[in-house]
């Protein structure tokens, strides 16, 4: 049609002006602008291109070239936006990337300068250096950036202590509307270039003028409590506050310029720090206690609801012990030393335990239990999007907050609201600002969804606004609460709002439709509705077998660019790049589904590209608040892709992997002279698609099935002892062995050292009585028919001794993933499958759960452990850590992240560069760190083999550490 023709003629010239003129990264293809299609809030909107800037030249120049062609500017900083102002129609600039340098740090005037891109972790790390810290920290910290809190004039669970965004930001450096350079710095210290004719003059005279004539509306209505975060921050205009107009932007949303540079202060926070947690019988009765504990003058007052504690226990996850009660509030202490932070905390619980409206009282000051406890509360945004049971809740209603002492009963009104519209939500939030976060069941898809949500919102604004509250409490009103602003202010604030935009961007270019004419809230509702239903080769059991309500698990809270800490997600953190995070990718694949921007179905060149650089670790499975598992998206697009089609080299060399061992076993020798060869090696590679700088493994000499025969093992079993140094340990249980591919071929010694270990401990080994495979290799490779069938041929095998009731003991970690998570996806949730799952174990769950008595001995070394990325997401270490703590080892378990290696991805000729970078982002330079006789322990085949080619360093398993702490080294080989 020729208005499409003429939308796609603009939207080109729009491209090349940008890419002439910029020097980062210009992108209109359908698969970034999918990636930017929403951020952390119910709307869509699919933007025309994105910007990655280099430099404040960049945003210069972006800025001209979209004022020339009419086209409006989004600026966006770690994505994770709730109301929906990180999203637009035109260009998205995205600063998170390039614009990330913290520019100079001043411990002694405690400030920090700092490009917008900088995230706050980041920021806290260097600080902490010099025992200061951000004031504000809202649960996003690990991947917001300065500039989007500046945006949002973000909080988090301290600002009783420390205050907002507005309170930390002592200046900025901007950009305007016109391109127009302008420093805010302190308050009563803005300097106007160019006389008061310019650009900045005319601009701080007019702002002068807005302030005098509105400031009897400005003191009514405007800084009334500490998180009222809706509408402009004019109330930093007054004379008391100095006319601070650094701070009056903050919290404008990108709506009036944009940010190239802040200056922040830093805080001191207390050496030590506890927790005091109080159980009550709901929030309400919470909240009501609040005024009385803010006299105490806490860190922090945070609440949580049963809910999330139901939701982690229906997902297995621990939950640490919690007061009785329904709702519990956090109340932190801090002081010099840990001894006066827990004096504290003590006299504290035992103050409000004997409150009223208190069930009991905890103190709690385990550094450990501390970080899981906090860890619940962060994560309550993703935990909170699937109900207790399993109903998907949406943000849209999402962070209001009244004053206080007006807490419990708003929260008593709004628990009838959302009774009246029979919507169901769990809450949490900052109580000590009277804070209030929820995820409530709309059902936006629906029939009638969108006008229900609506109707709901109009009310519980209302509600809110008769409280004294502010509908946004830290995230801003974006598109969800703009609209509603007429609700909780008069015409006049409604009026100096539009004016304040007007002085500063009076074309209208940046952000439109937030805060001021703004859009509807029900309009570019999201996420992506699926165009049809495509056909499904997995079964996705945990969401009914779809695929897009599996996907729409991802609901862009962003914790996969987390700037450190975890497993998820390691291609992020080598390339920081969207594309390459697992939001990125959910919203390629979401896209696809709606057959939209991201259009072909599965044969989808955009979601190709968005998931090769996926390493299938897993990380995300557990890492992700709400589960999203994109190694299993991943395997069902290769399948469909490549449907009938030829595939990488890659897929047919390493996704038949067990096939092409077991022919080199006939003939281990030539087989390694074939792979060691200068020639053949090269050849062997090219052929393969394997990275040239990658060594092949050797095969061993003999497997573990030949030696199991050789060492008459083979025969029925003989009965042993009760076991070794320790005691009683397996007292003659019979265990069977999985042996894998990597173990038969490659390490048969980590194998012949666990059953000697077994053996040790009082267990009596058996073998299957065939090869095994649980068809790992094709599951990565997304070959799922082959996977099936490997996988039900391996369950048939061991079927027999399954059903006898004997544990099955799987070495390497990637294997036992699959046959205690991945098994449901490939072949359902039967009988056969639950059992097989219930009977799988490591090495050490088994040693943990039936011989909890038995020792192999002393250990007298440091340990360090690399936990293999699908040990972390599906079967966990806290066994692993009880079995080495018998050893008297002094263990260090690293926070690396993935090793990079991820089976087959690292041995990829194209994926090379990125696996030895993400294994230098930490792994690397903790083991370089480590003296050469510390034992460098990791299970996994692909850990122990990065491990060896990049630190050139030996690493050991489990089995192989406690059979040498069994004082026989290998004598029983």
């Amino acid at each position: 049609m020729p208005g499409d023709q003429r939308s796609r003629d603009r939207s080109r010239e729009l491209e090349a002006a940008l890419s002439a003129a910029v020097e980062g990264e210009v992108d209109f293809g359908g698969g970034r602008r999918a990636e930017y299609s929403s951020d952390a809030s119910l709307y869509r909107s699919v933007p025309l291109g994105v910007v990655l800037p280099r430099s404040t030249g960049d945003l210069e120049a972006t800025l001209a070239v979209c004022r020339q062609a009419g086209v409006p500017l989004t600026l966006r900083g770690g994505g994770t936006s709730i109301g929906g102002q990180a999203v637009g129609p035109g260009v998205v600039v995205d600063c998170s990337r390039h614009l990330d340098r913290i520019l100079e740090l001043d411990p002694e005037r405690r400030l920090a300068r700092v490009e917008p891109g900088v995230v706050l972790d980041d920021l806290r790390r260097a600080a902490a250096r010099h025992g200061l810290d951000a004031g504000p920290d809202p649960s996003s910290h690990s991947r917001c950036t300065i500039g989007g809190m500046i945006g949002n004039n973000a909080c988090g669970a301290h600002s009783v202590a420390w205050g907002r965004t507005a309170d930390s930001v002592v200046g900025l450096e901007l950009l305007l509307d016109d391109g127009t350079p302008l420093t805010l710095g302190p308050a009563g210290r803005t300097a106007a270039p160019g006389g008061p004719d310019g650009r900045v003059g005319g601009l701080i005279s007019a702002l002068r003028e807005l302030a005098e004539r509105g400031e009897p509306t400005i003191r009514a209505e405007l800084g009334r409590f500490g998180r009222q975060v809706s509408g402009y921050g004019l109330e930093h205009l007054l004379p008391e506050r100095g006319f601070d107009l650094a701070r009056a932007l903050v919290g404008s949303e990108g709506t009036c310029a944009v940010v190239t540079g802040a200056t922040v202060a830093l805080v001191e926070p207390p050496p030590a720090r506890a927790l005091v947690l109080v159980g009550f019988d709901d929030l309400a009765a919470a909240a009501d206690e609040t005024p009385s504990i803010l006299e105490r003058r806490p860190l922090a007052v945070e609440a949580i609801d049963l809910g999330i504690v139901e939701t982690l226990r229906r997902r297995g996850r621990a939950v640490p012990a919690l007061p009785p009660g329904g709702a519990w509030l956090y109340v932190e202490t801090g002081g010099a030393t840990a001894a006066e932070a827990a004096a504290r905390a003590g006299t504290l619980a035992r103050e409000l335990e004997g409150r009223a409206g208190a069930r009991g009282a905890l103190a709690v000051t385990d550094p450990s239990a501390l970080r899981a406890l906090w860890r619940i509360r962060e994560d309550g945004a993703g935990l909170v999007t699937r109900l207790p049971d399993g109903r998907e809740a949406w943000p849209g209603w999402e962070d209001a907050a009244v004053p206080p002492e007006r807490l419990g009963a708003y929260l008593r009104e709004f628990r009838a609201l959302l009774d009246r519209h029979g919507r169901h939500g769990v809450l949490y939030g900052h109580f000590g600002d009277g804070c209030v976060h929820v995820r409530i069941d709309f059902d936006l898809q629906a029939p009638g969804g969108p006008a229900r949500y609506r109707r709901f919102v109009e009310e519980a604004a209302d509600l809110v606004a008769s409280h004294g509250g502010s509908f946004s409490g830290e995230h801003g009103d974006g598109r969800a609460r703009s609209e509603l602003l007429p609700r909780m202010y008069s015409p006049k604030a409604i009026e100096l709002f539009q004016r304040f935009k007007a002085i500063w961007d009076p074309g209208g270019l940046l952000n439109p439709g937030v805060l001021v004419r703004p859009a509807r809230i029900d309009q570019d509702l999201g996420p992506a509705a699926p165009g049809r239903r495509l056909p499904v080769t997995l079964r996705y059991p945990d969401d009914g077998g779809d695929l897009g309500l599996a996907l729409r698990r991802c609901v862009g809270i962003g914790k996969c660019r987390a700037s450190g800490g975890g497993v998820m997600c390691p291609s992020f953190r080598a390339t920081r790049d969207e594309r390459d995070s697992t939001r990125g990718r959910a919203r390629t694949l979401q896209e696809m589904l709606a057959g939209g921007v991201v259009g072909r179905g599965w044969r989808s060149p955009e979601v190709r590209d968005a998931l090769d650089l996926c390493l299938s670790c897993k990380g995300c499975k557990r890492d992700c608040p709400v589960e999203v598992d994109m190694a299993t998206y991943k395997s069902e697009f290769l399948h469909q892709h490549y449907r009938g089609r030829v595939r990488p080299a890659s897929h047919y060399a390493l996704g038949f992997l067990p096939l092409w061992v077991r022919l080199a076993a006939l003939a281990p020798g030539l087989a390694n002279r074939l792979t060691g060869g200068r020639v053949s090696g090269a050849a062997l590679r090219r052929l393969g698609g394997i990275a040239p700088a990658r060594p092949l493994p050797r095969f061993a000499d003999e497997t573990l099935r030949a030696w199991w025969r050789r060492s008459g093992r083979s025969r029925p079993p003989r009965p042993t002892g009760s076991g070794g140094p320790g005691g009683t340990g397996g007292s003659g249980r019979e265990v069977l062995l999985w042996v894998d591919t990597f173990t038969e071929h490659f390490t048969p010694q980590v194998g012949r050292a666990a059953v000697e270990v077994l053996e040790a401990a009082g267990f009596r080994v058996r073998l299957p009585d065939r090869p095994v495979c649980c068809g790992l290799t094709w599951l990565s490779t997304g070959q799922l028919r082959v996977a099936r069938r490997r996988l039900s041929a391996a369950l048939d095998a061991i079927g027999p001794s399954v059903r006898a009731g004997m544990p099955v003991v799987v070495l390497e970690p990637s294997c036992a993933a699959v046959l205690r998570d991945d098994v449901r996806s490939v072949l359902g949730d039967g009988e056969r499958v639950r059992a097989a799952m219930a009977a799988t174990h490591t090495l050490a769950e088994l040693l943990d759960r039936h011989a909890p008595a038995w020792s192999p001995g002393r250990v007298e070394r440091r340990v360090v452990v690399q936990t293999h990325c699908h040990q972390h997401a599906v079967l966990g270490s806290d066994a692993d850590d009880r079995v080495l703590e018998r050893t008297g080892a002094s263990v260090e378990r690293l926070d690396a992240g993935c090793c990079g290696m991820a089976g087959n991805f690292g041995f990829e000729s194209s994926h090379y560069d990125v696996s030895v970078a993400v294994a230098e982002h930490a792994m690397l330079p903790a083991l370089r760190a480590e003296p050469p006789g510390t034992v460098l322990l990791a299970d996994g085949f692909s850990c122990r083999t990065q491990i060896e080619q990049l630190a050139g360093r030996p690493a050991t398993h489990l089995a192989e550490l406690l059979r040498d702490a069994l004082g026989r080294g290998d004598a029983a080989r």
